[in-house]
């Protein structure tokens, strides 16, 4: 037995090479999706100006529990692939945690936000401040550590004679 197996590390091989028509393709393809993200980020000012004017200040909800029990399901599956993917150390870790996250921010914003003028305010800004949001923030440092980790396709596009291939 040698030390690796000894102490239960496993040895990183490293990953061939990528061809130049694939780090073509995935420039395409993040060209294609910054593209996307933009016209959507652009469209999406307009339209929230236009509801901050044109929504009612109170409505009336018909399906309030249905809509927290589905959301608060929806997190408890989040945490749940984290769980699972981070048992088998799979990569899908990051994108689920990273859900989960986002899903803790939303959470947190929509129990201090709905409970604005009541009594419950307090205890859901208790629960972003020392529960929801640290908890996000963890995920988020975590994600990012990770992905630090990662090697990624440099930037500039490979030439025959830059020795990138």
């Amino acid at each position: 037995m040698n030390d690796a197996s000894k102490t239960g590390i496993r040895q990183v091989t490293e990953a061939p090479a990528p061809t130049p028509d694939e780090l073509a393709r995935v420039r395409r393809h993040r060209r294609h999706t910054l593209e996307l993200l933009i016209v959507c980020a652009v469209g999406l000012v307009p339209w929230t100006v236009l509801l901050a004017f044109t929504l009612p200040a109170q409505y009336e909800v018909h399906q309030w529990r249905v809509t927290w029990v589905g959301f608060d399901v929806l997190l408890v599956c989040a945490m749940a692939c984290t769980v699972l993917f981070g048992w088998r150390r799979h990569r899908a870790v990051i994108v689920a945690a990273l859900a989960a996250a986002v899903l803790l921010v939303c959470d947190a914003w929509f129990d201090v936000s709905l409970a604005i003028g009541t009594s419950d305010v307090w205890f859901a800004a208790a629960l972003a401040v020392f529960a929801e949001l640290p908890l996000a923030y963890y995920l988020i440092h975590r994600v990012l550590g990770m992905i630090s980790l990662a090697q990624w396709p440099s930037a500039k596009p490979a030439t025959a004679d830059s020795g990138d291939a």
